[in-house]
């Protein structure tokens, strides 16, 4: 583990996908307000985190690597937040990418006893979050042809499409998409697809509301058929994670949380820690076994997280 954790200081990857800035209100309730059925909540903490795509760089520089995210960051006090947030984690924001047409997607949750009681949520429609790629094809495609591994990651807000992915396509040494089904895309043969279970279902052609047990076979065979990922894993929550390779089942993986707390940004933490661990040379079954640990770690914290080397050398001891 030491050895892997080691070769990761020494990738280069660039992150591509729906940035968000993630805010936290956070407080006690005690009473209900005399104006309306609604609870009131005295405020005690307040803080913002990168959520999204800007989610997956934070957990990939926290594991060690060197990253810079490619996404749609407005000219507003969010988009300034949010790269501020970004540098202090020396995660690199090209300003090529700053936009005035659509604000930066925001996301405010409001919290008390670990409970939330809303999200807020500030963004555009998604056709207003496509980047221009005549302008900014060649750009894009520079940067991925410099880095050990592309992560793309959709969050269904419109920065991603199959235009950009078939551009990052042929210039990367290894491509990852954590994919969002709910928008019919063609996820260009990646190298690791990271579905979630309700997403493998719905990219299977599947009911989402699925009442039996999890069709590992048919969801695995119908995915490989349409998208020709080289390799699959599905994240199914306490079920832990399906590998599959070539169209063929490899194995389930037992989840490593102890405890969970908030599965926000698990997904995040799947495939910044799968992708390095392959990129570093792993096998997909050692790749899986970090990931799961990094997950596991993830999930005991609450609110969008990342995970570090030492929490995960920890949670092995």
């Amino acid at each position: 583990m030491k050895e892997l954790l080691e070769q990761i200081k020494s990738l280069r990857v660039l992150v591509i996908g729906d940035v968000m800035l993630d805010r936290y209100v956070i407080g006690e309730v005690s009473r209900i307000s005399p104006e309306a059925p609604v609870p009131v909540i005295a405020v005690t903490d307040e803080r913002s985190v990168a959520g999204g795509a800007a989610n997956v760089a934070l957990n990939l520089h926290s594991l060690g690597a060197e990253v810079e995210l490619i996404g749609w960051f407005g000219e507003d006090e969010r988009g300034a937040e949010l790269i501020d947030l970004l540098s202090q984690s020396d995660v690199a924001v090209d300003t090529r990418f700053r936009f005035s047409s659509a604000p930066t997607i925001s996301k405010s949750r409001v919290t008390a006893s670990n409970q939330q009681i809303c999200r807020v949520d500030r963004e555009s429609s998604p056709q207003y979050y496509q980047p221009d790629l005549e302008k900014l094809g060649n750009l894009i495609t520079e940067k991925a042809s410099s880095v050990d591994a592309v992560i793309v990651s959709d969050y269904g807000k419109g920065f991603v499409s199959e235009e950009l992915l078939s551009l990052v396509r042929p210039c990367s040494q290894f491509l990852s998409v954590d994919p969002k089904p709910s928008r019919p895309i063609a996820y260009a043969q990646p190298d690791l697809l990271t579905p979630n279970r309700l997403e493998a279902l719905e990219m299977a052609g599947l009911s989402r509301e699925i009442r039996c047990s999890f069709p590992h076979e048919e969801v695995v065979r119908k995915i490989f058929a349409k998208f020709s990922p080289r390799l699959l894993a599905i994240t199914l929550g306490a079920q832990g994670m399906l590998l599959a390779k070539d169209g063929k089942i490899l194995q389930t993986i037992p989840t490593a949380a102890r405890e969970v707390f908030d599965v926000s940004g698990a997904g995040d933490t799947v495939i910044a820690s799968l992708s390095l661990a392959l990129a570093a040379g792993q096998s997909f079954e050692q790749a899986a076994e970090f990931a799961n640990l990094a997950a596991g770690v993830v999930v005991g914290k609450v609110g969008t997280a990342s995970v570090s080397p030492d929490e995960i050398v920890d949670l092995l001891s």
